[in-house]
């Protein structure tokens, strides 16, 4: 097995744990398991769309562990930057939006939300690098 296909992988293993964590975290804010059992998250209705798009945001890193040490590489390649790239830009977007907001909990989102961006950067370069070991 290559050597960058493994690092993308336990990078793509990474930022779940990274989505896991930010989903205990905002469980421990006050008032947020009360919103998700009255069927709301930030005003927003917890409707079949919202998990549906939930779900694709779980399962994509972990697809992604498995592809990227079974698929050839130019799909690999391609896969890990289109998808590093998307997840990277919206990492920064949540992160912007944490910023925006005044929490005692900022720190540790933050904390996450890089680390997480910090990997997708790395599965991108990762990925990108690979053409020349290919």
């Amino acid at each position: 097995m290559e050597d960058w296909k493994i690092k993308i992988s336990v990078l793509w293993l990474f930022k779940e744990g990274t989505l896991l964590a930010d989903l205990i975290l905002v469980l421990w804010e006050p008032g947020v398991i009360a919103q998700i059992m009255a069927g709301e998250i930030e005003g927003e209705k917890i409707g079949p769309e919202f998990l549906l798009l939930f779900a694709i945001f779980m399962l994509v890193p972990l697809v992604m562990a498995f592809l990227s040490l079974t698929l050839k590489n130019p799909t690999n390649r391609w896969a890990n930057i289109i998808l590093g790239i998307v997840f990277a830009g919206l990492e920064l977007f949540e992160l912007v939006e944490v910023l925006a907001q005044s929490s005692a909990y900022n720190a540790a989102y933050e904390i996450l939300m890089l680390s997480a961006f910090v990997a997708l950067a790395l599965i991108v370069w990762y990925a990108w690098k690979s053409k020349q070991k290919a």
